[in-house]
């Protein structure tokens, strides 16, 4: 594909949706009002949504998929001469999947919102919002200066606090503040990180600090930048024990929200990481890679078990809070595999996120679409004697739930085997210079965290999809559980392209380490190979 054509495809991949989040609060002409101003504008979010969707396809399309670890579609103009921050935007094979899974889950969570409206205030705000969110999250993967991912990075913070605020559920301004006050404080400790290494290194820009492989910054300040810079990233990663505004989030956000805070903004904090912290100051990166492995099997096991307490019958778990517990321990799995500094276990946790935002962005969908017709996520009234016992009353959801269940726990032939595997891989046989013993001890017990897993989620399916109380033919207790509507034509939209993904990437999974594989051989190695 022709240069030009890949810079504009990239830019409108960007601006777009900012673009489309200022109209979404001017007035609806009106030949587009349909039946009023509120479908008209949700239809605006639905349309917005899918051309940025088709321009970021059209951009894979074109990606040179001989060459993934050269920068590619480079727009690279001045913007604050004094300080050298530039608009430098570019993809390559780290930053591609993730611009694609971005754009997908917005389109698919506009088009759910479209059908199930969130109860809230006014259309035109939670669209512009919407679409603001998009906007940032897709601008975080494709600059290349570290004034604008610094900016980028913040600007999704307002527009998910709003989206929890105003149209979450209970306890949502606890949990709004929860996040915003967790995610600033650790924005501020990763700036000064960020202005370190600038100023140090002499450049914002990424792709030349990253070639550089830390060669202009001293020891001690890369242990003091790397430090600063892992601790603000850590926050949105979620790392153990900086985890704990996650819970509350997910529980209280509207189901659109839930989809996007893990589908996407959690993997701003691991791509932040795989593209600063490894390449630019690797010596710091090699000193913490220990301390960050350690922690991450901390989350595998904690997570875990907290799921499992939740799982358990008269807990009065709540199967959004359970999702959010399992995507803690998820992430340490993607934190293990960065850690490792190998490209094996790197690569690894790329695929892992990827195949964690497809997962858990199809559980929350399921999750949101449940609630709406039980009136409940709490384990204990859905698997009651009048609960949802999906199996028998809507049976293609709980289907699809079943299926989103086992994909999560990391089923061969899934999506969500390849990105732990990898990453216990690469923990197996971690980079020169690390603690082997060590590493093998949290394969160990992040093999253990894989059995767990698989203990929590199948007893959600049981529970959920059959019931703590069986129904037995006869005995006329089948009219005690109320009418529940099985998958509704719009949902299959929105949902079958997860699952689709989900096993494409499970049984074609060098459709996506193609593309990292030479990206992190040289983020790793430094420089131009």
């Amino acid at each position: 594909m022709n240069h030009t054509v890949q810079q504009l495809l990239l830019a409108a991949v960007v601006v777009l949706p900012l673009l489309g989040s200022v109209a979404a609060l001017l007035p609806a002409p009106p030949g587009l009002r349909g039946r009023g101003p509120d479908q008209a504008v949700m239809r605006h979010g639905v349309t917005v949504t899918g051309v940025v969707l088709a321009a970021a396809i059209a951009l894979a399309a074109g990606f040179d998929h001989d060459h993934p670890a050269r920068m590619q579609a480079q727009t690279d103009i001045g913007w604050i001469p004094a300080l050298d921050i530039r608009i430098h935007l570019g993809v390559d094979g780290v930053s591609l999947p993730l611009l694609v899974l971005t754009a997908l889950l917005t389109f698919l969570s506009a088009l759910y919102a479209y059908f199930n409206r969130p109860s809230g205030p006014s259309p035109k705000a939670f669209v512009a919002l919407l679409l603001l969110l998009e906007s940032g999250t897709l601008a975080s993967f494709a600059v290349l200066d570290l004034m604008l991912f610094f900016l980028a990075f913040e600007m999704v913070l307002i527009p998910m606090y709003f989206l929890i605020n105003r149209w979450g559920g209970a306890e949502r301004e606890r949990a709004a503040w929860r996040f915003i006050l967790y995610t600033l404080l650790g924005s501020v400790v990763m700036l000064l990180g960020l202005l370190l290494v600038g100023l140090k290194g002499g450049t914002f820009d990424m792709v030349a600090l990253a070639t550089d492989n830390g060669s202009g910054l001293s020891h001690t300040t890369q242990l003091i930048a790397a430090l600063a810079i892992i601790a603000g990233l850590a926050v949105k990663a979620p790392m153990w024990p900086l985890h704990s505004w996650l819970p509350d989030a997910h529980t209280a956000a509207p189901t659109v929200g839930s989809v996007l805070l893990a589908g996407v903004l959690l993997k701003m904090g691991t791509y932040g990481l795989v593209r600063i912290v490894l390449p630019m100051t690797p010596d710091a990166a090699h000193t913490y890679a220990p301390y960050l492995a350690a922690f991450a099997v901390v989350g595998i096991i904690y997570g875990s078990l907290a799921c499992l307490a939740l799982a358990r019958a008269g807990a009065k778990g709540d199967l959004k809070r359970l999702i959010a517990y399992s995507s803690v321990g998820h992430m340490g799995f993607v934190l293990l595999g960065i850690a490792t500094l190998t490209p094996t276990g790197v690569n690894g946790a790329l695929f892992a996120n990827i195949a964690h935002g497809l997962i858990t962005g199809l559980l929350f969908f399921l999750v949101g679409a449940l609630k709406d017709r039980s009136g409940t996520t709490d384990l204990d009234q859905l698997s009651g004697a009048s609960g949802a016992a999906l199996y028998g009353r809507a049976p293609r959801l709980g289907g699809l739930l079943a299926f989103g269940a086992v994909a999560s726990l990391g089923l061969p032939g899934l999506a969500g085997f390849w990105g732990e595997m990898l990453a216990m891989f690469g923990a197996f046989d971690p980079a020169d210079g690390l603690s082997r013993p060590a590493y093998l001890t949290y394969m160990a017990l992040a093999a253990f965290g894989t059995l767990l897993t698989a203990a929590y989620m199948l007893i959600v399916v049981r529970r959920v999809c059959m019931g703590d109380h069986p129904v037995e033919p006869g005995t006329g207790t089948e009219a005690e559980r109320p009418a529940l509507a099985d998958v509704h034509g719009h949902e299959f939209a929105a949902w079958s392209p997860l699952v689709a993904l989900t096993v494409l990437a499970g049984l074609w999974p060098a459709a996506l380490l193609g593309l990292t594989d030479p990206a992190v051989q040289q983020l790793l190695a430094g420089g131009t190979r």
